[in-house]
């Protein structure tokens, strides 16, 4: 372990049981949507014609459209009740998944609206388009917002995504505000469910407002706050393992900070070639008295570079954020499995957790283990396992199947799983514990791939 952040142990207690309240949550958001539909339907007379179906088909789709861009930037603003209890991940895939909706519905509202419009002034769709953007109040600015938020669209598609710098896709998401921004107001200067209707005009500030509230104070205010308050700066950077070194951060009263193990914060190094990017990077071990350490592996140019930072470099942090924690535990067993730069949130979880515990960590080699040192003496100091799975000698992978879950780790559905790694790995052995009869509720993971 690093010198300079070693200290006495204390037995970790347990922790108090907690609920993820993502259940209310999407109870909520679905409430919402119904609320949006129960409106048009109470503004709605009778429908007549093709012209008027397709243009309340239209104005259904830009209700919900308007509301799914509420949502789709309240789950961007990083609310600790969503980011802590929940968890990043899990907000992540709701975002991405609100994301292709959002799109759904505004291709639905555009080609709808447009071809209700020109059925009833017996116009071509083309005609009818140029119409309603050049003439109509506030849509050369709902225009635009349309090609931004169809960027952002196409850019976070998988198939793009992974073709594209993050710092590029990261910026152009940014854009997302402005989009929403530049969309509203034609919301309410050509929604006729907003027209002459004060309470529902109210409603749908009060919406937007109250988002952007959520975004200003947690994307923006509380990440100063933390900033000027800490100070935190690199304290020294060490080698792990090939490719693989761990940063120490020091700054003031770290320990208001709220930092829990298996948490994570985005983290900024201010100095050239990484003061733009900002990367998420998990503790990689409990919180030491003015200091926190992260464990980074060479992915890619900005982790490559950790190696290169230098005692002083001013850091800027944003968090923390995750619910891999002890929160989650709901019994005195767990096993704990690692898949490569995996192990960083799993080696404070490893210190920390109460109870029994095991950590299975898979690597391709010896010289991959990063941090074992430190995973040998946790295990010593506490009495708990450490089971490393390598390739053989002929480069054959370790059987991590159902069947050899159990074998090395007797009455294994009765523990709680915490597992961290790459997604492909995180999938297989989700799967394998589920058919080794682990429930869903005690298999804990964080995931970030879209």
């Amino acid at each position: 372990m690093t010198t300079a952040y070693a200290q006495r142990r204390v037995a970790p207690a347990p922790p108090a049981p907690r609920r993820s309240p993502a259940g209310p949550v999407l109870a909520a958001l679905w409430a919402g949507a119904a609320a949006v539909i129960a409106l048009w339907w109470h503004d709605t007379g009778s429908v007549v014609g093709t012209a008027g179906w397709l243009t309340g088909a239209g104005r259904i789709a830009g209700l919900l459209c308007g509301y799914a861009c509420a949502v789709l930037v309240g789950l961007m603003a990083r609310v600790p009740l969503l980011e802590r209890r929940i968890g990043a991940d899990r907000v992540t895939r709701w975002h991405a998944r609100a994301g292709r909706y959002t799109v759904c519905l505004l291709v639905a509202h555009i080609v709808l609206i447009l071809l209700g419009y020109a059925a009833q002034d017996g116009s071509s769709f083309l005609d009818e388009a140029l119409t309603v953007i050049l003439d109509y109040p506030e849509m050369l600015k709902a225009t635009a917002g349309t090609v931004i938020l169809f960027a952002v669209g196409i850019v976070s598609a998988r198939a793009v995504r992974r073709r594209v710098a993050h710092e590029f896709w990261y910026y152009l998401h940014l854009l997302t505000y402005a989009a929403v921004f530049l969309a509203f107001g034609h919301q309410l200067a050509l929604g006729s469910d907003f027209t002459g209707n004060g309470p529902a005009r109210a409603g749908w500030y009060a919406l937007y407002l109250g988002v952007a509230a959520l975004v200003v104070w947690f994307r923006i205010l509380a990440p100063v706050r933390l900033n000027l308050r800490h100070r935190l700066r690199v304290d020294s950077v060490h080698r792990e393992a090939p490719g693989v070194y761990s940063v120490v951060i020091g700054g003031r009263r770290l320990d208001e900070m709220g930092v829990l193990p298996g948490q994570f914060l985005r983290w900024r190094f201010l100095t050239d070639g990484m003061r733009w990017t900002s990367t998420p990077y998990s503790l990689s071990a409990p919180p030491r008295p003015g200091l926190l350490r992260i464990t980074v592996k060479a992915l890619g140019d900005h982790s490559a570079a950790v190696s290169l930072l230098r005692p002083g470099t001013r850091v800027w942090a944003e968090g923390p954020y995750g619910a891999l924690t002890a929160d989650r535990q709901t019994s005195h067993r767990s096993l704990l499995i690692a898949g490569g730069a995996g192990i960083t949130p799993l080696r404070a979880l490893f210190e920390t957790l109460p109870g029994d515990v095991t950590l299975l960590y898979r690597a391709r080699t010896n010289e991959d283990l990063a941090l074992g040192g430190e995973l040998d003496a946790i295990a010593r100091w506490r009495g708990a396992r450490v089971l490393y799975a390598l390739n053989g000698p002929d480069g054959r992978r370790p059987d991590l199947s159902a069947h050899s879950l159990r074998a090395a780790v007797p009455d294994l559905e009765a523990h709680d799983v915490y597992l961290c790694g790459p997604h492909g790995f995180t999938r297989d052995l989700y799967e394998a514990l589920r058919t080794a009869g682990v429930p869903d509720r005690r298999i804990h993971h964080e995931s970030f791939e879209l």
